[in-house]
């Protein structure tokens, strides 16, 4: 399904964005060496629920994870990328920990994701969130009516193998809307001029996300998180952007 939203449903896809984007940005500010990955989770339920909110994650049951999510927030550390589980975690001075967080408010889905090093960072790891971030610009800047899926594809893949990461095409980004994960998939590789034409209306959660050395992931024993297969270490980035009549909102940041 490709949902194309109205104008009362895209102001409800701001506030939903930015309920994301603060959450985020308010897990990170209370991040610090000794914090387990279960506060994070406790303190996301909270904030989700006294906004009014939903999670999409926590009854979240797909083909490729192992029964319902259980939790409120990924937290993938450092070899771990995508759906990273929550549990009995201290970080350390040094983890690069990314999290990815989805929410639904008055019926809208919104979905973003950060990579940051706890504490001491080292610049490979701040070259690797970089070249998502740079990538996820570069898709971003590509968005626009007329523009095809394949163009922001284009984008991201070009930023990333041209700062040396191999991409790996099994999971990307999707539509996004009245629920969560939808058509168009968005690949983090890809030729320009092919796929869904954009238009306005429709929001795409755009993630790059690259691990250091390898293309291949394993999956944990919980049955979620997706680890490199290597152990390298990994990074992640992701926005909810609407396209619009000129080109494309970005619709999670913290306001």
């Amino acid at each position: 399904m490709i949902e194309i939203l109205t104008t009362a449903e895209l102001d409800r896809a701001r506030d939903a964005g930015a309920l994301v984007g603060s959450i985020l940005q308010t897990l990170k500010n209370w991040t610090s060496a000794g914090v387990n990955l279960l506060d994070l989770d406790r303190w996301t339920k909270a904030m989700i629920e006294d906004a009014g909110a939903q999670s999409c994650y926590v009854d979240y049951a797909p083909s490729f994870g192992r029964g319902p999510f259980g939790h409120y927030v990924c937290t993938a550390v450092n070899d771990a990328v995508l759906h990273g589980m929550p549990h009995d975690y201290a970080l350390a001075d040094g983890d690069l920990l990314t999290l990815d967080l989805a929410v639904t408010l008055r019926g809208i889905s919104a979905d973003a994701a950060i990579s940051f090093v706890v504490g001491t960072a080292s610049p490979d790891d701040l070259a690797m969130i970089d070249a998502t971030e740079r990538a996820l610009a570069a898709a971003i800047d590509a968005a626009r009516p007329g523009a095809r899926i394949g163009d922001l594809s284009h984008a991201i893949g070009t930023v990333l193998s041209g700062a040396g990461y191999p991409i790996n095409l099994e999971f990307g980004g999707h539509g996004i809307g009245s629920t969560m994960h939808q058509d168009p998939h968005v690949a983090n590789d890809g030729r320009s001029g092919r796929g869904y034409v954009l238009r306005p209306g429709l929001l795409l959660a755009l993630e790059p996300w690259v691990m250091a050395d390898t293309d291949v992931l394993v999956t944990d024993a919980d049955g979620w998180t997706l680890r490199s297969a290597t152990g390298c270490r990994t990074a992640h980035t992701e926005h909810t952007i609407a396209i619009t009549e000129t080109g494309a909102e970005i619709l999670t940041l913290a306001r």
